[in-house]
């Protein structure tokens, strides 16, 4: 319908254990196992995309967090989606699989006008990441799972979430980005669980679901913080160091990640037992692996805020790359949870250091229609 909106949300993703080992090319030749946990902030999905028709036959991009706006009119302009810098490279990426784009339609047409005519209408994609760049929560990649769910619904594509998952890794290496392989499939899935793959080149997860018992409970709700540190991450080169490594066959890169696999499997059965204190110390494991992996994931103003909190928790780690962005801590008891808080409120690193309410997510990613 003309005056019908597609709204696409999604939750992003805490990796707890075994982050690195779906990163190629590790995983291309001994597999990977990733746990993690997708979480809404602030009792909302913080990713979301809205696609509506335009009456004329041209694509809007705006982003409200970005403030950005950008008209494209020519195939010339869509594919610019691997310039850097630019806050649109998602969803021309995205539109591009959609087949607007020549290379990945079915049909020919003499230009992208003559195209949006033949579909009927234009397209509007705004999106909304309502959270700091940099974040460590799998951000980029979630949202450009959100934009192809959105943009798949609008078209009539019917894309599931696994063919979703798929066109995000294709999206990734079209935009020249590098991480985690598995990075969207923890926001497009909800919940708990473990995410395995074995080696090659087809890298779609098998999913272990697991109970939410450590993180619904009364008992320990309170004890899950995620604390916006307001430290710029350099994830880049600490990405770089990591795969460089890889390539090298370093063997103490290739030793650490075949101990992170194990330790994946070693979480996934503590979840099940519903052990939270094993738990907690477990994800205090996952930091201690990473920063062996590189030193560069743990800062001295990172430092500083940990050296604060360690007397109160059981575990501790920044999520995706580290150097960065969001600090998720497993407080000993309700207790130690309300005394972290004091402390980093009363002597917060910066002025945007901040507390964010995390709940889990149960639906993952979700697309609707007006």
């Amino acid at each position: 319908y003309p005056d019908q909106i597609v709204w696409g949300r999604s939750p992003v993703r805490i990796d707890l254990a075994g982050g690195w080992t779906d990163t190629p090319p590790y995983c291309l030749y001994a597999g990977g196992n990733v746990v993690n946990v997708a979480i809404e902030l602030n009792g909302q999905p913080p990713l979301q995309v809205y696609v509506k028709p335009s009456r004329t036959p041209q694509i809007i991009l705006r982003s409200i967090d970005l403030g950005a706006m950008e008209v494209i009119q020519t195939w010339e302009e869509l594919c610019q989606y691997n310039k850097v810098g630019s806050p649109f490279s998602i969803p021309k990426a995205a539109l591009a699989l959609a087949g607007f784009l020549p290379e990945f339609a079915a049909e020919r047409f003499p230009s992208l006008e003559a195209q949006l005519k033949a579909f009927g209408c234009g397209l509007e994609v705004t999106l909304l990441a309502a959270i700091p760049a940099g974040s460590g929560l799998g951000t980029s990649s979630i949202l450009a799972a959100t934009v192809l769910g959105a943009i798949s619904d609008f078209c009539g594509l019917a894309w599931d979430k696994n063919e979703i998952g798929n066109r995000t890794l294709i999206l990734e290496q079209l935009l020249t980005t590098g991480g985690g392989w598995q990075d969207q499939y923890g926001g497009v899935l909800h919940g708990l669980k473990l995410l395995q793959t074995s080696e090659g080149f087809n890298q779609s997860p098998v999913v272990r679901w697991l109970p939410e018992y450590l993180f619904t409970d009364p008992a320990y709700r309170a004890c899950h913080l995620l604390y916006y540190t307001g430290i710029t991450r350099a994830a880049k080169g600490i990405l770089a160091e990591i795969v460089r490594g890889m390539f090298l066959n370093s063997g103490t890169h290739l030793h650490l990640l075949g101990e992170m696999k194990a330790h994946a499997l070693d979480l996934f059965e503590t979840i099940q037992q519903g052990d939270f204190e094993t738990y907690g110390k477990l994800v205090g494991k996952t930091w201690a692996q990473n920063k062996a992996l590189d030193a560069g994931t743990n800062p001295p103003a990172i430092e500083q805020i940990i050296s604060l909190i360690h007397p109160y928790a059981l575990g501790y780690k920044l999520p995706g790359a580290g150097g960065g962005g969001y600090l998720y801590i497993v407080a000993k008891d309700p207790e130690a949870a309300a005394r972290i808080r004091q402390l980093l409120i009363a002597t917060p690193p910066n002025a945007n250091a901040r507390f964010v309410e995390m709940s889990l997510s149960g639906q993952g990613l979700q697309i609707s229609r007006s």
